[in-house]
């Protein structure tokens, strides 16, 4: 048994992340079907006239006819890349697609990339208002201070479109939010307090300004750069940093902190000292934002005061100050009303409904988003958590009326309640429930083994795991092959992971043993047949790790076919008391989540099987926090057209109706049926029509071939199958899986460890 140490993913594991498949992380697909002449003649030559005149004549149509209206451009000219500094206009674009992607993962904004390769702020200036009217917005990235303030100002006198360099305003917009909170846990008035910024870069003055919108006295912040204090006088001051300058004889940080209320940080690890925190005045606010290392440490704050409210912008401490809760809705509900501009009304109601939404009960949806954790408004969660997926239904809105308010909006909006109800119908509901799923393990540590250890998309999902702190992964392999997969992944010999193999002669006696007393009359194995599974293969030995408690669950399969895990899965491991063990697909397209199975285990299910396989599925749905509706799926709609096959499916659900079941069911339909509501009008008397979210399929070659046939040709996410109803937690991932789906089984294996009880068994 060997440990090893990992501290993070190797930058070859990076390049390779943005090289595989596509290099890169975006890509451009069409919204309409492009199969037809017809198709084509509509979409270019000569059907293209028509939206082409319309905007000529009203250059508003263009909103109607093309992706204008959801379209944003983030542009960079590489000048202050993240931590890195100018490295130039080509260098920042993986980080600029990154933002790109962050926009349609977190608002469902569509984005490109536009680096400009010039330090010339006419020249930037000029380029951006020349392609401005293709985009409905304008996101600035990682320009440098000054140049960031001139391009900006300059683009928002011009353009008739949302301008917002979120390097300032996201951070602004967080902090003040962080700020109007936490004055009132402590009971503090905003335009009494003292605060003191270390930091004149953008984002510092950006936070200066909103503060002082928000109340904040000019006179009662001092803000702070390389040189110290910026007091009014002082010498070669630009027009920014000498709109801050106040009257003081301060000239430092350590002068400028006594008896100071606020401290805001932008700026460098460990500036602040706890030497400073004791000036402060009572109840003091901390928010010690620098990345990756704050100006001081949580820890540091509270052994000299346990009074100290205290942010950062880390993701291991409380209140994290993060740009996520911002930029993405913000953008949205400008788009959503074609606002020609984010003004400081706009940011303000932001940063409002920030602070609002964080004081509001959390509800059970929610704590499950977020690992069922139920934050409570205080000290230690002043605002939400980027994982809330409340988000995205209240800043849109709060941004949205706040540009109507103030006429700069061109779109109204008249049903707020049905357009937080369009809202949160864009968001990805499997990011919402693998990000609960993983908060939860990450609170209940749990031991994973991944049995298949040498193979590289396991390797990999096993060393992301363990650290994205998710649990503790134990690997099942030979040391010298996983040694040198390591190094092929691009980490040394020195990774704290365990290896175990046969090779373990007390676990091993201890898995012959179990697996004898299990087999010999089952199977009429012999001691040595029992040996030889246990020493030959990994799939087996993982199973007897779980079973005999050596470890909470497993992951294997990638390397296998499906069945043939499976198989010796079953050796070890029987269906859990009362319930049949089936494969259950979670798949999701366009925003729309259904469940199908049995994808993996029955080949013809009979109609009692159907029935349970519903049942359990209903169970199973309800856990990651939806309403089931089960239709039965067939080649007929209702008994058209009758053959021998619907026959039993029928019977499935003449069986739950017997049993009285607290889900809505119905069947025979075919999937369309199912799914579309189209069909509504054609059968009123039925719930599920238009309206499934699980489909039990006739049998397993129709249920695999459907999700199949969607993960491959179709822009669909699929997770699982989960295997479902066995007497302990293991997943088998299907072959050739990805590092991310392999992650997926492995957090679903440690959240059923802990809440499900397999004891009953």
């Amino acid at each position: 048994m060997k440990k090893t140490k990992i501290n993070h993913y190797t930058d070859k594991e990076a390049l390779e992340f943005h090289s595989h498949k596509k290099p890169g992380k975006i890509e451009i697909v069409s919204s309409k079907t492009m199969t037809t002449k017809r198709d084509l003649a509509l979409a270019y030559s000569p059907g293209v006239a028509a939206p082409v005149k319309a905007i000529s004549e009203n250059p508003e149509a263009a909103y109607d006819y093309t992706s204008k209206g959801n379209l944003v451009a983030v542009i960079s000219n590489g000048s202050a890349i993240l931590g890195m500094g100018n490295l130039g206009a080509l260098a920042s674009k993986p980080v600029m697609e990154g933002k790109a992607v962050l926009f349609k993962r977190f608002a469902d904004i569509d984005s490109i990339d536009l680096e400009i390769d010039s330090k010339s702020t006419d020249e930037i200036i000029n380029s951006i208002k020349n392609f401005a009217p293709s985009f409905g917005g304008i996101n600035l990235e990682d320009i440098a201070a000054p140049d960031c303030f001139v391009i900006e100002e300059k683009l928002k006198e011009i353009l008739d479109i949302p301008v917002f360099h979120d390097d300032q305003h996201g951070t602004a917009i967080i902090t003040t939010a962080a700020l109007i909170n936490a004055l009132d846990i402590n009971k503090k008035l905003i335009n009494k307090i003292k605060v003191v910024i270390n930091g004149a870069g953008a984002s510092a003055m950006a936070c200066a300004n909103l503060f002082k919108k928000s109340g904040v006295p000019q006179k009662n912040i001092k803000m702070i750069d390389r040189s110290g204090v910026i007091y009014t006088g002082r010498k070669k001051l630009n027009k920014w940093k000498s709109a801050h300058a106040i009257k003081t004889t301060d000239r430092t940080l350590d002068d400028a902190i006594k008896n100071a209320d606020v401290f805001l940080g932008l700026s460098a690890k460990g500036v602040l000292t706890k030497n400073m925190v004791r000036k402060m005045a009572k109840n003091p606010i901390i928010f010690a934002c620098a990345n990756p290392d704050p100006e001081i440490t949580p820890e540091e704050v509270e052994e000299v005061r346990k009074d100290a409210i205290i942010a950062t912008g880390r993701s291991d401490y409380p209140n994290q100050v993060n740009n996520l809760i911002g930029f993405p809705y913000i953008f949205r509900g400008a788009l959503d009303v074609r606002s020609k501009t984010i003004n400081e009304e706009m940011k303000m109601a932001a940063a409002k409904a920030i602070a609002k939404l964080t004081r509001e009960d959390v509800p059970d949806e929610v704590v499950a988003a977020m690992g069922g954790e139920r934050p409570h408004y205080g000290k230690d969660y002043i605002i939400p958590s980027t994982f809330d997926p409340r988000l995205i239904s209240i800043i849109p809105v709060a941004v949205a009326k706040a540009a109507m308010k103030t006429g700069v909006a061109r779109k109204k909006i008249e049903n707020f309640d049905l357009y937080q109800e369009q809202l949160k119908q864009r968001l990805d509901p499997t990011v919402t429930i693998m990000q609960g799923i993983n908060g939860y393990i990450k609170k209940n540590q749990k031991k994973i083994v991944f049995a298949d250890g040498e193979d590289e998309n396991t390797l990999k999902a096993a060393i992301a795991f363990k650290n994205s702190k998710l649990g503790t992964p134990i690997l099942v392999g030979k040391e010298e092959k996983i040694r040198e997969q390591i190094k092929k992944i691009g980490y040394n010999d020195n990774f704290d992971i365990e290896i175990i193999n046969s090779k373990d002669k007390k676990k091993r006696e201890k898995y012959v043993e179990f697996l004898f007393q299990k087999l010999q009359r089952d199977q009429g194995l012999l001691e040595w047949d029992c040996d030889r599974l246990v020493r030959n293969d990994r799939v087996i030995w993982a199973s007897c790790m779980v079973a005999c408690g050596d470890a909470d669950g497993a992951v294997t399969g990638n390397t296998r076919r499906f069945g043939a895990s499976l198989k010796k899965i079953t050796q070890v491991v029987k269906e859990r008391t009362g319930e049949i063990m089936f494969g259950l697909n979670m798949v999701v397209h366009k925003g729309k989540t259904i469940f199908v199975g049995d994808t993996s285990v029955h080949e013809y299910p009979s109609s009692k099987q159907l029935s349970e396989i519903a049942i359990s599925s209903a169970r199973v749905v309800r856990l990651f926090g939806f309403d089931p509706k089960v239709a039965f799926v067939s080649h007929s709609t209702f008994g058209q057209p009758l053959t021998s096959r619907t026959k039993h499916i029928k019977e499935a659900v003449e069986i739950l109706k017997e049993k009285k079941v607290d889900f809505e069911f119905d069947g025979d339909m075919q999937p369309d049926v199912a799914l579309n509501e189209e069909y509504k009008s054609l059968y009123p008397f039925s719930k599920i029509v238009g309206n499934a979210n699980i489909l039990i399929m006739p049998g397993q070659h129709s249920a695999a071939i459907s999700y199949k046939m969607m993960k491959t040709l179709g822009n669909t996410k699929v997770i699982g199958p989960l295997l479902i109803g066995l007497g302990l937690p293991i997943e088998i991932a299907p072959l050739r899986s990805s590092t991310s789906e392999i992650i997926n089984l492995a957090s679903i294996a440690a959240y059923s460890a802990d809440v499900i009880d397999y004891k009953k068994n």
